[in-house]
């Protein structure tokens, strides 16, 4: 290939141009017009060269000629870029990808994961999305996440969040709570469903919130109304009135999630001073489901502060590559039921069937006060489809997904909307 044309002219141009500045003491209109030519051109030239190396990169090097050859010799350093810039999104795409380990293998991981929940002294557990996807809730990072669409610009939909019952991940560990084999468990999770598998309150950190809460920060403490519906139908990022009032001093009701960018302050059910000391105390965590790109961020649930050697074993069973992979004793690549399944047997511990006649949500539940049945749409809880209100039996109550507001929120609060004229 030839050498570019005029680089040559538009150099002398443009050093003309610079002697010009250095002898007037400043540029004229026309000078400063014939420089931006000249840095608008080798941009140009800059890109159209980017773009030919870029496409002789995609041949294989038997199909390249001589002349492309000799092209990438004389473009190291775009070779370089762009053969890195290939890596990193190779890197990134094999990141987002599910792996399952090989059944045997997967086995003999729980076997290992079984003896070191037996030889915990402080066991601790952390769930994010990936536990709830058996109950039809979607995750967010993973092919079919929240994020993972709505970055995509697909819409999202969900199961009538109403119908969502706990997984068998989630009554297992409420099973080896029972037993003291888990001290504690600090959940990303909003839906929910920890409370409802009948793990104790002061056993949980939820810290993003919890749908079926709304308190009153007004009152001292903040006082909670727990619901049988989900409160956040009409919330969303930095708008937490739910429209109702509190009973005792009339001030309006704000939901406790914790969406993307915020920052948590309630004290319940997010439970931050409780998570603080689970981890501090903790010789094993167990992460389950979740990427933790975000649990990733909060120092205090890793006890960074103590050198390495004195800090918790990890153990991890999640789908796809988390940042803490390389800090694990133990990654298991597998469905959290799956993994948590063989773990029961492995311990010989059998897992209770969820019912909704033992739901714990039904005896915490405050009722509503006479005028606020109207302040929701969203479908109730019921122990049975019987005692279902009238109108409420029969499917949702639109053909629209039924959303929480925390639900998929928060994920294009950086996109820049352009505005109408």
């Amino acid at each position: 290939m030839r050498p570019e044309r005029g680089l040559p002219c538009e150099a002398e141009a443009e050093e003309r141009v610079s002697r010009g500045a250095m002898a007037a003491g400043g540029l004229s209109r026309s000078e400063r017009k014939a420089a931006e030519r000249v840095r608008r051109l080798r941009e140009e030239q800059q890109r159209e060269r980017l773009r030919q190396v870029s496409r002789i990169l995609r041949k294989a090097a038997a199909e390249r000629s001589a002349e492309e050859g000799r092209l990438l010799a004389e473009s190291a350093d775009l070779v370089t870029e762009l053969q890195g810039r290939s890596r990193r999104r190779e890197g990134l795409k094999r990141r987002q990808e599910e792996v399952c380990d090989d059944p045997e293998e997967l086995r003999g991981k729980v076997r290992e994961l079984a003896s070191a929940v037996r030889n915990a002294k402080y066991l601790v557990v952390y769930t994010g999305a990936g536990i709830s996807t058996a109950a039809s809730i979607p995750d967010y990072r993973g092919p079919n996440g929240v994020w993972t669409l709505l970055q995509k610009g697909r819409s999202v939909s969900a199961a009538d969040l109403s119908e969502a019952e706990p997984t068998l991940t989630h009554m297992s560990i409420t099973r080896l709570h029972e037993q003291k084999l888990v001290q504690h468990v600090v959940s990303q999770n909003c839906d929910g469903l920890h409370l409802r598998s009948g793990l104790p309150r002061t056993a949980i950190s939820e810290l993003h919130g919890n749908m079926y809460i709304e308190v009153c920060t007004s009152c001292v403490p903040n006082r909670e109304y727990v619901r049988v519906f989900d409160v956040t139908e009409r919330t969303a990022l930095h708008r937490h009135q739910t429209g109702r009032t509190c009973h005792k001093c009339g001030t309006q009701l704000r939901d406790t999630i914790v969406h993307f960018g915020e920052r948590g302050t309630l004290g319940q059910p997010l439970n931050w001073e409780a998570a603080t000391e689970a981890a501090s105390r903790a010789d094993t965590i167990l992460c389950l489901g979740s990427s933790l790109k975000v649990l990733k961020k909060y120092p205090r649930l890793w006890c960074m502060t103590k050198p390495p050697s004195r800090r918790p074993k990890l153990y991890i069973v999640n789908l796809q590559w988390t940042p803490k992979d390389d800090w694990a004793a133990l990654k298991l690549h597998g469905k959290c039921d799956d993994v948590m399944r063989l773990l029961m047997a492995e311990l010989g511990l059998e897992i209770p069937a969820y019912s909704r006649w033992q739901d714990p949500i039904f005896s915490l539940a405050t009722p509503l006060r006479a005028g606020e049945e109207g302040s929701h749409s969203r479908k109730s809880l019921c122990r049975s489809r019987e005692e279902a209100p009238p109108g409420d039996r029969g499917g949702p109550l639109s053909s629209a997904p039924i959303l929480g507001g925390w639900f998929g929120r928060g994920c294009t609060k950086r996109i820049k909307r352009k505005k109408v004229t």
